[in-house]
């Protein structure tokens, strides 16, 4: 996703990351190493891992030297194990030393979401649903975070706010319920999105099925409940036609048992706001 960035705008983010970190510059490097010191640096997987955002890391260090070489270095959706080297650079050692940081910490970060994704995706194998993620991202960092779900085996859901009109449970407060809201956004301009409403009952999802939506989100029901439901979707004339979504209250533990339910997503916003970075290190030695 990630790489359908123009190359400009990719490279401004990261100058924006490295700019963070190095402020008026990097006075501990600058003072110890001399300007001509060439070094080799290689990031180093240090616990099992599914690897995402290697190419960003390298991108990073490049922008600190841009004769930089890869010699060698493993893809994106590689499964790794503990004490494996993943790349390795030769450049400028102030460079290294200056861009770990940043580099270092956009690997983990991706890495731990695509590797906390495969593990969802691993918990639902053999049944129909898919793991699909949410909007809960860190600002500025979204089309990274989104990129990794999908390295993970994830599906992406809305990118934004203009990709489909999702009705949550405040617009429909605000609307004054159900009906007014999707006939309200059933004539917008905007219907020519997918129209999905957010139910957290038996009887709201019986009045939206009333009317023209394409997926139904079941919000906070316990597994037996989501399976009540899918029943009464799957039942309705256009039930094969609409998308069934779980939500709320998911983890690894039950989640399968809410696949089985017979839903077609399971979207779980811990994939991107509470994936643990994963144990990463970026080793530097002279050249």
């Amino acid at each position: 996703m990630f790489q359908s960035l123009p190359q400009t705008t990719r490279r401004e983010i990261l100058s924006k990351f490295l700019e963070e970190d190095i402020g008026r510059g990097d006075i501990t490097t600058l003072a110890i190493v001399s300007p001509d010191q060439q070094a080799v640096g290689y990031f180093l997987a240090k616990a099992p891992l599914v690897l995402a955002g290697i190419d960003l890391a390298i991108e990073v260090l490049t922008l600190m030297d841009e004769g930089l070489t890869v010699e060698s270095c493993h893809r994106d959706g590689d499964c790794l194990n503990e004490g494996e080297q993943v790349a390795l650079v030769r450049g400028q050692a102030r460079a290294l030393l200056t861009g770990e940081r940043v580099a270092t910490n956009l690997l983990q970060q991706l890495s731990g979401i695509a590797t906390l994704t495969k593990r969802f995706v691993d918990a639902v194998r053999g049944t129909k649903a898919r793991i699909v993620d949410t909007r809960k991202t860190t600002p500025g960092l979204r089309v990274f975070e989104k990129y990794a779900v999908r390295v993970g085996g994830g599906v992406n859901h809305r990118f934004g706010l203009d990709d489909a009109i999702l009705i949550k449970d405040n617009h429909i407060k605000i609307a004054g319920g159900i009906r007014t809201a999707i006939e309200a956004a059933g004539s917008a301009e905007a219907r020519a999105h997918r129209l999905e409403i957010e139910v957290a009952t038996l009887e709201e999802l019986q009045e939206a099925l009333r009317h023209d939506v394409d997926t139904i989100l079941l919000d906070n029901m316990k597994p037996d409940m989501v399976r009540q439901a899918v029943a009464l979707v799957r039942a309705g004339r256009r039930g094969t036609k609409i998308l069934v979504e779980a939500s709320g209250g998911i983890t690894l533990g039950n989640v399968h048992e809410f696949a089985e339910a017979g839903v077609d997503w399971v979207s779980i916003g811990a994939l991107t706001h509470s994936a643990p970075a994963v144990d990463m290190s970026f080793k530097i030695q002279p050249a």
